[in-house]
């Protein structure tokens, strides 16, 4: 069950299919002068993947409006057909991970078959304890698992427990925990006991994972506490992962530091110390701004994924980071800039498999500072497009994703099925 047609898909692909051709070639020419070969190179490329959020086909927002698009997704199995459109087209997308209890459903027998249909999985799961459903008996004004309040506390492990279970009927094997717990003032709160709490609540939570899954904790500096964050770095990050067990790993937002934190080298310490659970993929210009990932700071996503792919050809103890999108669309078609950050991360992959890695060793035992840039510099400048494109075209996918979504008239289609959203209310999400 395709929301693309084939044709369209094979229309467009004929107009590019020679030229495509021809640069692969080149490609394949410049790359084997280096010693590498293209066709592997395309191979690792074609099986990596992505998850694309649920939630990001939805038009964002900003904390004073939102502006709805046309076409909203009016629930979660919308929200599956738009994600279906992204991998169809870039096929490296074939998992989506939810948001409980903005996908929470009444038949989850019916969501995993359409998931199904639409050849699609579920990656992570992820709880939301930093805003008030409706209905529920405590609110998470003052924080949820380190609320001062033990039951506020003992709601929020329990619906972490639910999207446990939740998970585990849809084939998920992780979930993903983030809170907005901190202080606006000092001496709000006390930030011993407030992160005693804290283990306290995940050590319950920890309890209930099946044995073959994952915890991701993730760590983010400010917002929305801006004075205090009860997980505001990678190091409390780590201390958490270490604390709960050998199934609790840290989960890396690219957003979610200050401008100039070396984030790839973070990266690599928690590779080194097998702690890294996975990524949130976007980027920022001034903090947690979930843009297009790649769309500011592209030689940043390269870093990152040359410490990943270097750890995965030394085969680094333990090295199975989980690979997620996390953004909001203010502006965009959210399907648009979804298929071009998920391009976008292939294309840091496809960059990083081709650093010559003992050049780069060679220099560095040398303190060869120069050459060692250079030798990165090398990879990052060189233009892998050609491979995403061919891995794409053999996997069924579009040589050109934006191009050939805008030929199949995708979102006049469903704008003209899905009622019009009122815009008004603000919020990133």
């Amino acid at each position: 069950m395709g929301m693309i047609s084939k044709d369209v898909i094979a229309a467009e692909n004929k107009k590019r299919a020679g030229a495509l051709q021809r640069d692969y070639d080149h490609l394949g020419e410049q790359l084997g002068r280096r010693g590498i070969d293209i066709d592997r190179v395309k191979r690792k490329v074609s099986a990596y993947a992505v998850a694309v959020p649920s939630w990001g086909v939805g038009t964002g927002g900003t904390r004073f409006a939102r502006f709805p698009g046309q076409g909203e997704p009016r629930n979660i199995f919308d929200k599956l057909e738009d994600c279906a459109v992204i991998h169809e087209l870039t096929q490296a997308t074939p998992t989506v991970s939810l948001h409980i209890p903005w996908d929470k459903v009444s038949d989850l027998g019916a969501l995993k078959e359409k998931g199904q249909a639409l050849g699609l999985g579920f990656d992570a799961m992820n709880s939301n304890t930093f805003s008030d459903a409706p209905g529920q008996a405590h609110s998470y004004k003052y924080g949820s698992l380190s609320h001062a309040d033990a039951a506020t506390r003992r709601q929020a492990v329990e619906h972490n427990i639910e999207c446990i279970e939740i998970g585990r009927k849809l084939g998920s094997k992780a979930l993903t925990v983030w809170i907005g717990d901190g202080t606006n003032f000092p001496g709000q709160a006390d930030f011993t006991r407030s992160f005693e709490r804290y283990l306290e609540a995940m050590k319950a939570i920890y309890q209930h994972l099946p044995d073959d899954w994952r915890i991701f904790s993730e760590h983010k500096m400010y917002e929305p506490a801006f004075y205090s964050t009860v997980v505001q770095d990678w190091g409390t990050n780590y201390l958490i992962a270490k604390e709960l067990g050998d199934k609790a790993y840290c989960l890396v937002d690219l957003g979610h530091h200050a401008p100039n934190v070396n984030i790839e080298m973070i990266v690599a310490r928690l590779i080194q110390f097998g702690k890294l659970g996975g990524f949130h993929f976007n980027d920022s210009k001034y903090g947690d701004d979930d843009l297009d990932t790649g769309s500011i700071d592209p030689y940043r996503l390269f870093l990152v994924f040359n410490e990943l792919v270097g750890a995965e050809e030394r085969k680094a103890e333990g090295f199975a980071p989980a690979h997620m999108l996390d953004q909001s669309h203010n502006v965009t078609d959210p399907i648009e800039s979804l298929m071009r950050s998920a391009t976008e991360v292939c294309r840091a992959y496809a960059q990083g498999l081709i650093v010559d890695r003992a050049a780069l060793a060679g220099y560095q035992e040398d303190n060869d500072a120069l050459m060692a840039s250079e030798t990165l510099k090398a990879a990052f400048r060189t233009d892998v497009e050609p491979i995403l494109a061919m891995a794409r075209q053999e996997s069924g996918g579009a040589i050109d994703p934006i191009a050939t979504y805008r030929a199949a008239q995708y979102r006049a289609k469903v704008a003209a099925e899905r009622p019009a959203v009122a815009g008004g209310g603000g919020g990133i999400v």
